[in-house]
């Protein structure tokens, strides 16, 4: 009993660093809003997530194996629950972003440490059907961010997408305290101080360059340098872990077949798994102008979908072999793909079953390379897999935001473009003055890619400016006629002239509402054009990224 408590706790621990990676996406405008902070600004909170998640991730578990993982795991999962109560109490962005610190420094420990421990509870041949629940609940925890993290937002508010952190963290806390050995002997581990730095610097420098790239451009030398010292880094990281006895990341692990194609595929599946969750949602609520909360609803289908192919593609393993496998799901995944470019974005049936596909392609991915990753490993070298394997994983996350989000904002750009001018040329036909042309102009411009359901007015002549033109015809007219004109002929006059402008108001408010109508659908075809642009261009990608099959063992063959 105390064997499969302990797992759950490690699968709780899993789901609560990788829920945190995903869950505040949603939730920005409503922290923007309650915080009175830019996005660019509260960006921050999310990226130094990623940044020291994927920093600290390999130094910290290589330093647990030193004072015993079980002792360094509480700690963790302490550091973990401060973090989250101190984000939840935030009042100002410096508050959140430090709370989001601590919170990733748990997570770092959290992640390695719930895998190996996890792993070591069982036997070398039990650990498979371990590993696929360990392996199941990182793909859905991050699956479910968004989905979580709207339904909160909008029943609870966003202070609990922490919040909820605090009762799972001490159902998990108590569990270890009660089934884990606390009385662990460390490993004895040479320190290896310079390869730690190396390790540290270059995934800092790699990942801090790809969060920030668009925000400080692709092409600023602060970009270039920080992407430019990360390769030297890797290189110089490479030649010292090489020399040294016990390094950092066991370059021996890539000897291993199994966990070279595990770590590729993982890299890769995140990227374009991602690549959806992160920007479908963004689709959802400034083209087809749904809530957050609907718009992470319309996610769960992938949710669902991994949720049942992980454990069933992990068992398969030994009855097709690990290429059939990982073939099969990015072969799924660049139907999704493709899927993409063809239905009607704006039918949620096709929607959903495209996501079910790519869901399941990431299912039947995600849950063998769990498995495979962790390969016949023991002591040292699992340790060290799980770290690299759970790096790598977020390096593919980090990957996706930087290229889909940016490519995402420069096709938006382009599209804003185009629909502007699309707007100067139809409104240029409508017969009203310079002035009311610039006024329905800058309207229209400024409502392009807003999320907003309120209804257009189709009268675009407020009841002043009516008043004003009728009575600027009417003293017109009237001119014409001599001063002797009765009252009652300027009653008629003024009753004729008021019917011709309010025909002529009509009219023309008819020519603004057609015009309006039709830049409604040519910003959202330019718009939805946008999106799947970018699942266009990725197509190819995905699909030769099925040959990382060829990286696997054959069938029956271990390494």
């Amino acid at each position: 009993m105390k064997k499969v408590l302990s797992i759950f706790a490690m699968c709780i621990g899993i789901f609560l660093c990788m829920l945190d990676t995903t869950v505040m996406n949603i939730a920005l405008p409503s922290i923007q809003d309650s915080l009175d902070v830019t996005l660019n600004n509260l960006q921050w909170a999310l990226n130094i997530y990623t940044i020291l998640f994927t920093s600290l991730t390999i130094p910290l578990s290589q330093l647990a194996e030193r004072f015993g993982n079980h002792k360094c795991y509480l700690l963790a999962l302490l550091l973990f629950a401060i973090g989250s109560l101190m984000s939840s109490l935030s009042t100002t962005l410096t508050q959140l972003i430090i709370g989001r610190a601590i919170q990733s420094m748990g997570a770092a420990l959290i992640f390695p440490l719930s895998m190996t421990i996890g792993i070591n509870t069982v036997s070398l041949e039990a650990r498979k059907g371990v590993i696929a629940a360990l392996g199941v609940t990182q793909g859905l925890a991050s699956a479910l961010g968004p989905t979580i993290g709207g339904v909160v937002t909008q029943f609870l508010g966003w202070e609990w997408i922490f919040l909820i952190n605090l009762p799972l963290t001490a159902l998990a806390f108590l569990i270890c305290v009660t089934c884990l050995g606390l009385k662990e002997r460390g490993e004895r581990v040479e320190s290896d101080v310079l390869g730690a730095a190396l390790c540290m610097l270059t995934l800092f420098t790699m990942t801090l360059g790809l969060v920030q790239g668009r925000s400080w451009g692709w092409t600023s030398i602060t970009i270039l340098s920080l992407l430019s010292s990360s390769i030297v880094l890797l290189v110089l990281s490479i030649l010292w872990e090489k020399r040294f006895k016990q390094p950092m990341v066991p370059l021996e692990l890539f000897k291993n077949k199994a966990f070279t194609g595990a770590a590729l595929a993982g890299l890769l599946s995140n990227v374009f798994l991602v690549a959806v969750t992160v920007v479908l949602p963004t689709y959802f609520t400034r083209v087809q102008n749904k809530t957050e909360l609907v718009a992470a609803l319309l996610m769960t289908p992938i949710t669902a979908i991994i949720f049942i192919f992980s454990p069933i593609a992990a068992l398969m393993i030994d009855k097709l072999g690990p290429r059939v496998v990982i073939a099969s799901g990015f072969i799924l995944m660049t139907i999704a793909y493709y899927l993409f470019t063809q239905i009607e974005m704006s039918n949620v049936v096709q929607t959903s079953m495209a996501c079910l596909i790519l869901g399941g392609g990431y299912g039947i991915i995600a849950g063998p390379i769990t498995v495979l990753a962790a390969s016949d490993f023991t002591g040292t070298l699992l340790s060290a897999s799980q770290s690299v394997a759970g790096v790598l994983r977020q390096i593919g996350i980090v990957l996706a935001v930087a290229i889909y989000v940016s490519g995402l904002y420069a096709n938006l750009t382009t599209a804003k473009s185009e629909s502007i001018d699309y707007i100067t040329k139809i409104v240029k036909t409508i017969d009203v003055s310079a002035s009311k042309q610039k006024t329905i102009i800058e309207t229209a411009a400024s409502s392009l890619g807003k999320s907003t359901s309120t209804p257009t007015s189709t009268n675009h002549f407020s009841k002043k400016e009516k008043d004003r033109i009728i009575e600027e015809n009417y003293e017109a007219v009237l001119s014409q006629y001599p001063s002797t004109v009765s009252n009652e002929q300027k009653k008629q006059i003024h009753s004729s002239v008021e019917e011709t402008v309010t025909k002529k108001f009509q009219t023309i408010n008819k020519q603004i509402n057609t015009a309006i109508q039709k830049i409604k659908m040519y910003a959202k075809k330019r718009y939805t054009k946008a999106f799947t642009k970018l699942y266009q261009y990725s197509i190819v990608f995905v699909a030769l990224s099925t040959f990382s099959f060829l990286l696997f063992p054959k069938k029956g063959m271990s390494k």
